[in-house]
């Protein structure tokens, strides 16, 4: 563990975002934190560094003997901290000049400017959390759903970090077995049989935890709902009408929506992103054409499409194929929907026994839209059962376990076990282990991390 040296600069800033609200929470961490506050504060009859931890004080900020604001103080005294440092938290009016004159005097006493994650960082120099749970506190706050909320936040309590100590214990495990059959190959007791089951145990748990990344975004960004469908087939009206609010441009003239329009909803719990296409047709148009390749391109990325027709007109040959063209790839994933029911004529292709009429124009049947997209999201949640949310370096490193773990077996599965080399392949899979959890990991990839996060985390 890297760990603080004392001498570390005492650190400061806006924990909470900036904007419009009622107050602002200003953090201040470090061996000086409770001085520096003394220094720019005054409570009644009493010094900070005179109060127990854990305890809140109403008091003013002062810049010589000008009150600067009323603030409520907040003392926790290192280790039992976040951070595991000293830790003051100024609660202030959450007006921009009274902020930045808080943390203007805290400089002047003795803090910095905090870099981007450098409270939580600290908190893993310090041995307060390991960096899964580091990483989880930033997936956490970024979290669009109910479902990542509860994942991350279990992850933050430990659940990602006592899963990897399981497998390190088993990899640990099968290094004591290693070493033990080398020491005692001359008496012929070994324990190859014992390892195997050991590193085939540990690459099914892999496996099961690894299949599940690429259903991450979809925990973590909510659902992709695209609106497919030919020119002029009210998919922007019916848009906008699912956001809620008019966000695309809706006309008779066909051809109107020339790139994909995205917007998000919150709808049961669940984020949800609407992507507006252009309509599917022949075109000499090159903005148009580049509109509808990427309309075909939104239709493969989402988890939902809303195969949209019209229902004043019949579909030309060259829609049929169009539209039976994306049927055939994406039929798991379509919704289909008639539009227009209010204009409706003889509709002389067969789109699916399970179309849903509306009529945007009128209000019909959105209900039962709605209804049927919530049953696709429930469906698609329903196969999102992984117990961890992976982010891309936790995906590679645990590939890269496999591969360690892969390679230990083609070991094992020779006639005569070469224990020796056994035993250096066994550490450097635990390697891999102390690497997600940060135990070995590097300056500049701690770095990397870390400027992921805001200022105040």
């Amino acid at each position: 563990m890297f760990g603080i040296n004392q001498q570390e600069k005492t650190i400061i800033a806006q924990a909470t975002p900036k904007g419009s609200g009622a107050i602002a929470l200003i953090r201040i961490s470090g061996f000086t934190a409770i001085e520096i506050a003394d220094q720019i504060s005054k409570i009644k009859n009493k010094k900070l560094s005179e109060v127990p931890t854990r305890t809140i004080h109403y008091g003013h900020i002062f810049d010589d003997n000008e009150i600067i604001d009323q603030v409520m103080l907040i003392v926790m005294k290192a280790p039992n901290t976040f951070t595991g440092e000293d830790v003051i938290e100024i609660t202030c009016h959450n007006n921009p000049f009274i902020i930045d004159k808080i943390i203007e005097l805290a400089i002047s006493k003795g803090a910095r400017i905090a870099q981007q994650g450098e409270f939580t960082k600290r908190a893993f120099l310090n041995g307060k959390i390991d960096l899964l749970q580091a990483e989880s506190i930033n997936d956490l706050i970024h979290s669009n759903t109910q479902i990542a909320l509860k994942k991350n936040l279990s992850q933050l309590e430990g659940s990602f970090s006592n899963w990897i100590l399981k497998i390190e214990e088993k990899l640990l495990k099968s290094l004591v077995l290693c070493e033990a059959s080398f020491e005692f190959l001359d008496d012929e007791i070994e324990f190859g049989s014992q390892i195997i089951d050991e590193i085939n145990s540990l690459t099914s748990e892999i496996k099961k935890i690894k299949q599940t990344f690429n259903n991450k975004q979809q925990i973590k960004d909510g659902i992709r709902i695209a609106l497919i469908g030919s020119v002029n087939a009210g998919k922007s009206s019916l848009f906008n009408l699912l956001l809620g609010k008019n966000r695309s441009i809706v006309s008779n003239l066909a051809g109107t929506t020339r790139d994909s329009v995205e917007a998000g909803v919150y709808n049961n719990d669940f984020y949800m992103t609407l992507i507006d296409t252009a309509g599917l047709r022949q075109t000499d148009d090159i903005i148009e054409i580049e509109g509808i390749k990427r309309s075909h391109e939104e239709a493969q990325k989402a988890d939902i499409i809303l195969l949209v027709f019209d229902g004043s007109r019949n579909l030309t040959e060259k829609e049929k194929e169009i539209y039976n063209n994306i049927i055939e790839k994406y039929s798991s994933k379509i919704i289909s929907i008639l539009n227009k029911v209010d204009l409706k004529k003889e509709f002389g292709h067969q789109v699916s026994e399970n179309i849903i009429e509306i009529s945007t124009k009128n209000n019909l049947n959105i209900h039962l839209l709605n209804e049927k997209i919530k049953e696709k999201v429930n469906n698609l949640l329903e196969k999102l059962d992984s117990p961890f949310l992976l982010n891309q370096r936790q995906f590679n490193l645990l590939l890269d376990l496999e591969n360690k773990l892969s390679d230990i077996k083609k070991l094992l599965s020779q006639q005569s076990i070469e224990y020796e080399l056994l035993s250096i392949h066994i550490n450097e899979a635990i390697q891999s282990i102390c690497e997600l959890t940060g135990k070995n990991i590097s300056e500049k990839t701690m770095d990397a991390i870390f400027k992921e996060f805001c200022v105040g985390k």
